[in-house]
């Protein structure tokens, strides 16, 4: 079982003179339920080596017994300072793909041709694939082959305006998932702020946000034991 994780490179949070990046505890979790369940783990960014942290999520509120686990990791450590380029990765050498959150993906995975082309190739290969919190938004400009929004008409969740709007952050990010992801057609749900809540349609699994990063990845991995 060999598993793909995508990172962001995209360090500014904007205007704000403020730093952005990936959230922490949305790769630990993740990664140590992919890695305890005995994957193969591959970490991948749009430029490679260490992709940014953000540092709210370094915040002592903010950690778990995963994101300790990892601080005390020099492997995972070492693995994440040196993610591989993503335009050399390739869907068919994986079983899956997971990207984490953070406020950093809205900017760069978003718009990456690199990114855009493995989700239409794990999605045309029938594997699963898993977004959490922001991630979601990276299937912004993903298309099917006849060129519709990936999202249309499917089951989709991801970051809420009302959790953009606890953060403080609705005007500095380039746009709020929940109101894009209606204006593509999908069938976007959500519950409450802050709990978890995953979305499964077909082998497209999204979660709403930070809560929901260990319930998305246990749902992958039970989408490759289905198998």
């Amino acid at each position: 079982m060999k598993i793909l994780m995508v990172l962001t490179s995209h360090s500014e949070l904007g205007n704000t003179g403020h730093k952005t990046g990936f959230w922490l505890e949305e790769f630990a979790a993740p990664y140590y339920t992919f890695k305890d369940a005995g994957a193969d783990i591959v970490l991948a960014s749009p430029l490679g080596g260490q992709p940014p942290l953000d540092p709210k999520s370094e915040l002592e509120d903010f950690q778990t017994d995963l994101t300790h686990r990892f601080n005390q990791d020099l492997t995972a450590q070492h693995a994440l300072a040196n993610t591989v380029k993503l335009e050399t990765v390739k869907a068919e050498d994986y079983d899956a793909v997971f990207y984490p959150g953070g406020h950093g993906p809205l900017w760069d995975l978003t718009n990456s041709e690199d990114s855009i082309k493995l989700i239409q190739a794990f999605t045309a290969a029938n594997k699963p694939t898993g977004f959490v919190c922001h991630a979601p938004a990276v299937l912004r400009h993903v298309t099917t082959p006849n060129g519709k929004p990936l999202i249309k008409g499917r089951n989709v969740t991801g970051f809420t305006n009302g959790e953009e709007a606890d953060v403080q952050l609705t005007d500095v990010v380039p746009f709020l998932i929940e109101d894009e992801f209606i204006r593509l057609g999908a069938n976007y749900q959500k519950i409450q702020n802050w709990a978890p809540f995953v979305v499964e349609d077909g082998t497209l699994i999204t979660g709403q946000n930070p809560a929901s990063s260990e319930p998305v990845a246990i749902a992958l991995l039970k989408q490759l034991s289905d198998v």
